[in-house]
């Protein structure tokens, strides 16, 4: 069996999870090579495993070489070890055993290692782990690297699954979609939103940034929008700094959009440092939706 095959296999498992992000009616695995609706859409299988549900092009800034350098960061650096501990410990923690199997949907991905290195840390075979992303080239690296999880081509404006079919949504630093969360998210479901603190990163921004307003961060406003959506049962701080080497430092740069409209000596001056300590400081929400109790 194929990866392709192996892939379709694992979603007939779950295909109640999935609808048709064009009409919104059931699907099917058809032949372990397409999802199909009750209508007729048809999605197919890529070769890689995952499933290209978006219904228009998508252009995102994200490269293959931000993916693969965020994808070294991730698994080779130990930068965010202590955020995939903490998240899985908390997952444990809320869901207790209350839903067995578990579909844990990862919204916003990227080229899927959080969601990979979550799932390590639960060490739980009952959940089952989708990456949604709207970037093409991101889920494909994703299909390629990790083959458990599910992995799907989507936007969050339009998440091509159930409702209430997810009992935990992970939005790891990546926009959100609130209203969509909480139309996919089951009866007393989880989601865990991690997001910047004031002093994420703070030396990357320090170098690229000479404006002051672009240097200080807060992240009121998220967490506040987070309230207006969900009752927040936890907010766990995280706050640890990672020493990084220069081969780390240069993934840094290239995974991380502030760079983007940075003038090049300001990078090459961060890069060419033999080490540096960075600070990696985030909130952890967890929270369910208001309208349960």
């Amino acid at each position: 069996m194929n990866q392709k095959e192996r892939s379709a296999e694992a979603v007939s498992g779950i295909v109640d999870v999935f609808r048709c992000p064009l009409c919104n009616s059931p699907m099917k695995v058809f032949a372990l090579k397409s999802l199909i609706c009750s209508n007729s859409h048809t999605f197919d299988f890529s070769k890689q495993g995952y499933v290209n549900m978006m219904n228009r092009p998508s252009n995102g800034h994200y490269d293959k070489k931000l993916f693969e350098a965020r994808r070294r960061i991730i698994m080779e650096s130990n930068l965010y070890t202590l955020l995939h501990e903490k998240v899985s410990e908390m997952l444990k923690k809320h869901l207790d055993g209350s839903y067995e199997p578990t579909v844990l949907l990862d919204a916003g991905c990227g080229e899927g290692s959080h969601l990979q290195k979550t799932l390590d840390e639960c060490k739980n075979d009952a959940i089952t782990g989708i990456g949604l992303d709207i970037s093409k080239e991101g889920i494909m690296m994703a299909a390629k690297n990790y083959k458990s999880p599910i992995w799907l081509v989507g936007d969050l404006a339009n998440i091509p699954l159930s409702d209430q079919s997810c009992h935990v949504v992970l939005n790891c630093l990546s926009p959100a979609n609130y209203e969509e969360f909480k139309r996919i998210m089951a009866l007393n479901g989880l989601i865990v939103k991690v997001v910047p603190r004031s002093n994420y990163l703070k030396e990357l921004r320090e170098i690229l940034f000479t404006d002051k307003n672009k240097k200080t961060y807060n992240n009121d406003e998220i967490v506040s929008l987070f309230k207006q959506h969900f009752h927040l049962e936890e907010n766990v701080k995280l706050s640890y700094v990672k020493e990084l080497n220069q081969t780390e430092l240069i993934n840094l740069v290239q995974m991380s959009p502030l760079a983007w409209n940075s003038k090049k000596e300001q990078i090459e001056s961060f890069m060419n440092q033999d080490s540096v300590g960075i600070t990696v400081d985030l909130d952890i929400l967890v929270g369910v939706t208001k309208h349960m109790n």
